[in-house]
């Protein structure tokens, strides 16, 4: 009995009706083969082709000039010369801080508290980096011991000012303190730049340490009792706390 074949082969049947587009012409002698597969070209119409041709071409440039612009930027009629100094910008006031100076510098006239009762930092934060410089001078790195003794004395006497006025402070809030107090330091910086032409342990540097302290406990307990509610009143323990906190920063200088 003969075998079947597993599978049977289907015959191969060449159609002459090949569509026109997908003929390719004989090869002359010499031409070179037609490529295996050839892409048919896309039709221009409509109807074979539903994507319209979209054209990428850059137009040519107009020989019209852009416009200039001879206004200031943002449109404002303001100019370089117009603008106020960079200092005033920041808020700080040279002038004012020069006339606190010199009301303070004066051992022997009163302050005048009118003058101060507008606070500001950037005269006392001058003149605590004078200070550490002066003691930095002295062979003492006291930048950082500086500004946390002035903020602890600003927050002692602010919280003494409290229980003595009743909780009535006046005009006086925690920000002039630590203004006052860093302008009252005034003393102390001159004290601290003529300690580097004195003796070290000797009487006359105790001597002139006391002064300077009184002199800014002096002024202090003016400008404070003045700014503070029932401070006239106090007058005699606002001088002992001020006497305490300069007291401490005169012997940063001596020792």
């Amino acid at each position: 009995m003969a075998k079947e074949p597993p599978f049977s082969l289907p015959p191969v049947v060449f159609n002459p009706s090949t569509p026109a587009h997908r003929r390719h012409p004989i090869p002359g002698p010499g031409a070179s083969p037609p490529p295996a597969f050839a892409p048919p070209r896309p039709s221009t119409s409509s109807a074979a082709n539903p994507l319209p041709f979209m054209s990428f071409d850059i137009p040519a440039q107009s020989n019209s000039t852009p416009p200039i612009f001879t206004g200031p930027i943002g449109g404002s009629g303001a100019s370089f010369e117009d603008e106020p100094p960079l200092l005033e910008e920041l808020g700080i006031n040279t002038r004012q801080i020069w006339r606190k100076t010199l009301s303070i510098l004066h051992p022997l006239r009163s302050a005048d508290p009118s003058l101060h009762a507008d606070a500001d930092l950037s005269g006392p934060f001058l003149f605590l980096l004078s200070f550490g410089l002066f003691q930095l001078l002295a062979g003492k790195f006291h930048f950082g011991i500086v500004l946390g003794w002035v903020t602890v004395a600003s927050l002692f006497l602010y919280f003494v000012l409290s229980m003595l006025s009743g909780g009535r402070r006046g005009d006086l809030d925690l920000y002039r303190c630590v203004s006052l107090v860093g302008y009252c330091m005034l003393p102390m910086v001159i004290f601290s730049a003529v300690s580097l032409f004195l003796p070290r342990g000797g009487g006359l540097i105790f001597g002139m340490g006391m002064g300077f302290v009184l002199w800014s406990t002096r002024v202090c307990t003016r400008l404070l009792a003045e700014l503070a509610s029932s401070g006239d009143e106090h007058r005699g323990l606002i001088a002992y706390a001020c006497w305490l906190v300069y007291m401490l920063f005169s012997l940063l200088v001596i020792f």
